[in-house]
């Protein structure tokens, strides 16, 4: 009777415990199945975000700063930050006073204007970063000069046309700055000034701030391979390296005239100075276009010819480019990442003479340009430079 009793009592306990299990699995899948209409009615929703999110980083692959102008950049919050620097050749601003003054560069401000000379420019140094170019005039009133064939002299409101051209800074060390002896040279660099150009060269360095990043530039005659040269160039740059600077320019004002391929004194001078710290080796003097040269993953532009150059009515090679580089910089350093863009230019917008306004090149004319480029690349070690563009 007891083992009966007992035997209905844990059958009554087991359908407890199953009708339990049972009430369980079904608040179960209840909860289950409301979740999953909660999911299904957020999906769209989901999917609609997930979607901005990947067009909005398509548009801006690595959230680099926005720029209305150099000046008023509107930032967003990334820990990457792009800087495009732009580099171009001679800039004469004016003429020998000895040439005649018909057809020179200052006949053509007299009658069309300053904003003349910038048309075929547009807004191309005004949509990067930073600018530089080697300023070949001395840009004053002076009257005494110095003994040597070709003396160079603008009128000093002429570093309005290098404001026009959105340039921010020019190199000083070359064989024309002193044209017009020290009180010419005074003067160029007082005229800079007012017009907010900055410069480099001699005694002078320069740096400026873009996007948070800090821009380095030095300027150089660099005739000879020397042991104080190189004492020079390590010297400011490791100064402007303890002030910051992350990125280092360097204009060399080298070569020889008229000649496609650089010396060894300028390939020397350019591996020495990347082999210390350079990012980027700019040359110009030769008044005619050179090669490109990778080197340990920097560049080294050997000759960018002439650009807005008044030293000449006609020359015959009026054959130059622009050079660009985007820098690519990850939380606060500098990267081996990078684009280049090499631009075909002349320096003049029509062929029979000089008119001072130099202009892009298209179709055939920036073909051959460019492969006139990748040529002389070729005399120096290759053109693997082109990789990059």
């Amino acid at each position: 009777m007891e083992e009966k009793t007992y035997s209905s009592l844990v059958s009554r306990v087991d359908k407890s415990k199953k009708k339990k299990r049972r009430l369980k699995k079904s608040v179960n899948r209840l909860l289950s199945f409301v979740l999953f209409l909660i999911i299904l009615g957020l999906t769209p929703l989901l999917i609609n975000i997930t979607k901005e999110s990947v067009s909005t980083s398509s548009s801006h692959p690595s959230k680099e700063v926005t720029l209305v102008d150099k000046t008023n950049p509107i930032v967003k919050d990334s820990l990457t930050t792009t800087i495009k620097v732009s580099a171009a050749g001679d800039f004469t601003l004016g003429r020998d006073e000895s040439y005649p003054f018909e057809g020179s560069f200052d006949e053509e401000a007299m009658n069309n204007g300053y904003g003349y000379f910038v048309e075929g420019i547009e807004k191309l140094f005004k949509e990067d970063d930073f600018t530089s170019v080697n300023l070949e005039t001395t840009l004053t009133t002076a009257t005494e000069k110095a003994e040597k064939t070709f003396r160079f002299k603008g009128d000093p409101s002429y570093a309005q046309i290098l404001n026009m051209a959105g340039i921010d800074a020019v190199n000083l060390a070359n064989n024309h700055m002193f044209d017009y002896l020290q009180e010419g040279y005074e003067d160029t660099k007082h005229a800079l000034k007012l017009q907010q150009i900055g410069y480099f060269g001699y005694e002078n360095t320069y740096m400026t701030t873009v996007k948070g990043i800090k821009i380095g530039a030095l300027g150089y005659e660099g005739w000879q391979d020397s042991e104080e040269l190189r004492r020079k160039i390590k010297g400011e740059m490791n100064s402007l390296r303890e002030q910051g600077a992350q990125i280092v320019i360097i204009h060399f004002h080298w070569g020889e005239e008229k000649q496609y391929v650089p010396n060894e004194s300028q390939k020397s001078l350019a591996r020495f100075s990347v082999d210390h710290g350079a990012d980027l080796i700019i040359g110009h003097h030769p008044h005619v276009i050179q090669g490109i040269e990778e080197y340990k993953e920097k560049f080294i532009v050997y000759s960018l010819g002439n650009f807005m150059f008044g030293g000449n009515k006609n020359p015959t090679d009026k054959d130059t480019f622009v050079f660009q580089q985007t820098f690519y910089i990850e939380n606060g350093y500098l990267t081996n990442k990078k684009d280049i863009n090499v631009l075909p230019f002349s320096i003049s917008s029509v062929t029979h003479r000089n008119n001072y306004q130099p202009v892009p090149l298209v179709d055939q004319e920036n073909e051959r340009v460019k492969n006139k480029i990748i040529q002389y690349s070729n005399h120096i070690d290759g053109a693997s430079w082109v990789a990059y563009e």
